[in-house]
């Protein structure tokens, strides 16, 4: 069981950055899941953004953030970040980070065991 707490979600102007973060809490730990974020609009599916293996050595991202976002991840002090710069308001949802022990198809949510609450970001045009 692991338990995910985003932060870091706000309003920005466009062009602007924000720097999401997702911790394991309540004595869990992310490690050593893969990680990814999700992001997610009202009424549509839950899309994709950024993933990370458990070490580091894989990262992939969404070809809409390819550029403009970067994760990373620190083991020792359980947290992922995401760090979003250039934003837009195309970039405007709920944005979720995901937990899995094996992956096959990061872009695939199915393939993720556990999930955290999410944060709201919104871009201002």
């Amino acid at each position: 069981q692991v338990q995910l707490v985003e932060s870091g979600g706000g309003l920005v102007q466009a062009g602007g950055s924000l720097r999401l973060s997702c911790a394991a809490s309540g004595g869990t730990f992310i490690s050593p899941n893969a990680i990814a974020w999700f992001r997610q609009v009202p009424g549509k599916e839950r899309d994709f953004v950024s993933f990370i293996s458990w070490k580091g050595r894989d990262i992939f991202y969404a070809d809409s953030v390819k550029g403009r976002f970067t994760i990373s991840r620190d083991n020792a002090k359980n947290t992922v970040t995401l760090q979003m710069n250039s934003l837009k308001p195309e970039d405007t949802a709920v944005y979720y980070c995901a937990a899995g022990r094996i992956v096959s198809v990061h872009q695939n949510p199915d393939e993720y065991d556990y999930w955290g609450q999410g944060t709201q970001v919104t871009v201002s045009a």
